[in-house]
């Protein structure tokens, strides 16, 4: 099933851009695989990074958008990713990345294209336990820039999860959340419930 990949703002892939053309801000780059990139280096695959500051007891949270990711494409594969985020004065360039996360979330999205149902990708971000999910929307004409994460949404764990959270592994967010509020709130795991599918 094709994703239905929501387009960033114009200002934040504009940002991007420049930081790409500018060899100051290449070489200045703490990602050694964008420095020694041969070829051109596009963004692609840009996704809305949410946060989840609390996660409500019962499930229901709303989240707030922090900026936008595009992962850095170069020949066949994402050799790091860049981040926005919106100031005062509009979107601009954050920051170049590489890491476990890059290619965490290039599989994550494979992943996600077997699945039956159409979704629109984002990340959700928990920073109390240091996780980072794609977050597969149901409403795939939603704005990308607001909601909060439905019951049947599907949340993937990207690598590397925290310990007792096995990355990869689909799950709805009505079977996730309960979880990880468990473990935000320092109690035992609970077992997790049956997969959704297979991971790819």
């Amino acid at each position: 099933m094709q994703l239905h990949v929501p387009p960033a703002p114009a200002p934040a892939l504009r940002s991007v851009l420049t930081a790409l053309g500018s060899p100051t801000a290449v070489s200045e780059a703490r990602t050694p695989s964008l420095r020694a990139a041969q070829g051109p280096a596009t963004p692609e695959l840009p996704l809305p990074v949410h946060v989840l500051d609390e996660i409500a007891p019962g499930g229901g949270s709303a989240t707030r958008l922090t900026g936008w990711r595009f992962l850095i494409r170069c020949g066949e594969r994402a050799v790091a990713a860049a981040e926005t985020r919106l100031t005062p004065d509009g979107w601009t360039f954050s920051h170049f990345f590489e890491g476990p996360y890059v290619t965490s979330t290039e599989r994550a999205l494979r992943q996600a294209e077997t699945l039956a149902q159409p979704y629109q990708p984002r990340l959700l971000s928990f920073p109390g336990l240091y996780m980072l999910t794609l977050w597969l929307h149901g409403d795939s004409t939603a704005d990308a820039a607001s909601g909060h994460p439905d019951p049947a949404d599907v949340l993937i764990p990207l690598a590397p999860a925290p310990p007792g959270i096995a990355s990869h592994v689909p799950h709805r967010v009505a079977d996730l959340l309960p979880v990880l509020t468990l473990r935000a709130t320092r109690t035992p795991l609970p077992p997790l419930p049956p997969l959704l599918g297979s991971p790819a």
